[in-house]
């Protein structure tokens, strides 16, 4: 049971509700207009107390896919141009057989053939690791091969080597 509030204006009085309204009531909230004449009844929000609808798979377009193929063919042109990059000289091997893919004779190009092949022209008798100059390389292509005839040098860094050569 609770106690009438005091008589007059108190401005701070505790528990009277301003303006007539029931206690616990929402003063900005609208009037029911259910049960009027021409008012149709509401119904209930679909979504109150709803679970939330379970999230949809991402589908994927036709530009990922197509962003996709893109990033594979960039992969593979980069992969295609690193093997077709790598030196035949660098991976001949002691035995093997060459041929001269290009007339520069300042930069011959050779390659690894087969030695049962027509365009085979030179057989690799020694190849040493190291950076030689033209004077030390035949030197130490006499020391390792005696019957060499040529001696191919290249430069390149840590990947400097020297082949001692014989016609095929």
């Amino acid at each position: 049971m609770t106690t009438p509030p005091p008589q007059g204006h108190n401005p701070f009085a505790q528990g009277q509700q301003p303006y007539g309204q029931p206690e616990g009531g929402n003063p900005y909230a609208q009037q029911s207009t259910q049960g009027q004449p021409g008012v149709p009844p509401q119904q209930p929000s679909p979504y109150i107390g709803a679970p939330d609808p379970a999230p949809q798979q991402a589908r994927r377009g036709v530009k990922q896919y197509l962003r996709i193929g893109g990033f594979i063919v960039a992969a593979l042109v980069v992969a295609g141009g690193w093997w077709a990059s790598q030196d035949d000289a660098q991976s001949a091997a002691v035995g093997d057989c060459m041929q001269r893919g290009s007339t520069d004779d300042n930069n011959p190009d050779l390659e690894v053939v087969e030695c049962s092949d027509a365009k085979a022209q030179y057989k690799v008798l020694a190849k040493i690791e190291g950076s030689f100059t033209s004077l030390t390389a035949d030197k130490k292509c006499s020391e390792e091969a005696s019957d060499f005839q040529y001696a191919y040098t290249e430069t390149g860094g840590d990947k400097s080597f020297l082949l001692c050569l014989k016609d095929k």
